[in-house]
């Protein structure tokens, strides 16, 4: 049976957060990626480059998919989460199936109350306290990842720490290309 992993993105996604995640899950683990906006419309990267969305967000089943992240973006700092994506993170999570967000994306798990009561991280104490319905503080870990409850969170500054909880969810029998995946971009840290 096939696996996927849907990311649900705004305009400016951070390159560097998803890449390696979608890289790895689809070319080393055979995992189907797709993207979503909220229209569908073409976005633009932080890097420049043009991203043709596969879907509509609306046309996303919350409940298909083995797994949902949301990346960063300049924009999540600008602007209060869109209300299409809030909706649609609640009614994933009341139905259980995993989520994911990196540095700007944390503010979309924040505004539809998924770090209320998980422990989660983002890019620094503090950063979630600007959105309204953020009621987490306590729970928050200056971590580079934190995964509780089917929920994973990390700050923008991890996008292989990130990418190595995102894949134990969605390819948990994976677990030894999983690790052979960090120590290879690892050694670039060494």
């Amino acid at each position: 049976m096939s696996k996927t992993i849907a990311f649900v993105m705004i305009d400016r996604p951070a390159d560097w957060e998803y890449g390696p995640l979608a890289g790895a899950a689809h070319a080393w683990f055979g995992v189907d990626v797709v993207s979503a906006s909220i229209d569908g419309t073409p976005l633009t990267t932080m890097g420049g480059l043009t991203l043709q969305p596969h879907a509509r967000l609306a046309e996303l089943d919350p409940l298909e998919a083995d797994l949902w992240v949301v990346p960063g973006s300049a924009l999540w700092d600008e602007a209060p989460a869109p209300e299409a994506i809030v909706a649609a993170l609640r009614l994933r999570a009341a139905a259980g199936r995993p989520i994911a967000g990196i540095c700007g994306g944390t503010r979309g798990l924040a505004a539809a109350g998924l770090l209320d009561e998980r422990a989660h991280t983002s890019n620094e104490p503090g950063y979630l306290d600007e959105v309204a319905a953020y009621r987490g503080k306590a729970h928050y870990r200056d971590a580079t990842c934190v995964s509780d409850g089917g929920v994973v969170t990390a700050p923008g500054s991890s996008p292989i720490s990130f990418a190595e909880a995102c894949l134990r969810i969605v390819v948990p029998e994976q677990a030894e290309g999983i690790a052979q995946m960090r120590a290879m971009f690892a050694r670039d840290f060494g």
